[in-house]
């Protein structure tokens, strides 16, 4: 026998978390809850306003015929690959359904890039405590391309020179025109290239970045390049990586074969979040832990939120909701 429920949950967000111009006062989501023969999964669909190509309501009806599906005896890896337009959808059902067939490892990678925001002084603070990685670098990410990149530059620069074991990971989410991507370089020194990792995706074409790290000698990650029609991970001069945001991307399927092929082409591949309550981000850790155990995933966004959801993240004082706390929105019968 098959159940399945469904919840619907909204957590506060802090004061100031902004996403293309658009405040987010509010991450809205759905939890998919599956039980089959005493056993038990679990799965987050929370399509990103402004990123995700699906909204939550269309997210929420596909969700509904799906599970209605697996609960007469459908496969559910079958049911998430069918929602390949809708990538939330198809990243929750498949997480609930490695869950509940115990594919999911259980441990965790507790390393984090975290992100550079705040008073300085706790920032460096911070950053001087960080672990490193298993080559000894300790890697941080800094958002680029909110303000004037001259100020990125020099923003960068000073906490390059401040810590000189630090490695940085840029995210410019393609707001610079190469112009001000010129600017930017042009006030980080030389020599301290070498420790930017990678800038994910810095000029609004793909071109445009190539060029770019071809000039500078900066490497480049694809991001949103991940997820448009026709891309394939191949060997380019600059590159670094690939990210991964599985919200975003897809079912777990889609996220291991691109993860397999950044790892056959020498690239590596990067688990990142989209802003997902406690429960997804404790799942992307396990994800990262099986499948790029080398690499430091990018989920420092709990603290965005005010409240944590189901599942707590290790060593987080945030306050915890509970399912009894939730709308159930749908529930098979």
């Amino acid at each position: 026998m098959r159940r399945a429920t469904v919840y619907r949950y909204s957590l506060p967000m802090e004061a100031g978390v902004v996403l293309r111009n658009q405040r987010l006062k509010t991450r809205d989501g759905l939890l998919v809850s599956l039980w089959q023969d005493d056993k038990t999964g679990w799965g987050e669909i929370a399509p990103l306003p402004g990123f995700s190509q699906e909204a939550l309501p269309q997210a929420q009806d596909a969700v509904q015929h799906g599970l209605s599906q697996w609960v007469q005896g459908a496969s559910l890896t079958a049911v998430a690959s069918a929602f390949s337009s809708l990538p939330s959808v198809a990243f929750g059902l498949s997480c609930a359904d490695a869950e509940l067939r115990g594919e999911l490892p259980e441990v965790m990678s507790l390393r984090c890039a975290p992100l550079c925001h705040g008073d300085p002084n706790e920032l460096y603070a911070r950053l001087g405590e960080l672990p490193g990685d298993l080559f000894g670098k300790k890697v941080a990410k800094v958002k680029v391309g909110l303000y004037e990149s001259v100020g990125d530059g020099l923003n960068v620069s000073m906490l390059l020179d401040a810590l000189p074991e630090l490695h940085l990971r840029l995210d410019a989410n393609r707001s610079w025109t190469p112009v001000k991507a010129e600017g930017f370089a042009r006030h980080v020194a030389p020599q301290l290239r070498s420790r930017i990792a990678f800038i994910e995706e810095p000029c609004l074409t793909r071109e445009q970045s190539r060029d770019f790290s071809r000039t500078t000698g900066i490497r480049i990650a694809w991001d949103e390049s991940v997820r448009e029609p026709g891309f394939t991970v191949q060997v380019e001069p600059g590159l670094a990586a690939i990210i991964i945001k599985p919200t975003l991307t897809g079912s777990l399927l889609r996220c291991r074969q691109l993860i397999a092929q950044a790892h056959a082409a020498g690239l590596e591949a990067v688990i990142s979040s989209s802003i997902e309550s406690s429960l997804a981000l404790t799942q992307l850790a396990r994800i990262a832990q099986w499948l790029t155990p080398d690499a430091v995933p990018g989920l420092d966004t709990l603290d965005l939120m005010q409240t944590q959801l189901i599942r707590q993240w290790p060593g987080s004082a945030l306050p915890l909701t509970d399912v009894s706390q939730l709308d159930i929105v749908w529930q098979s019968k």
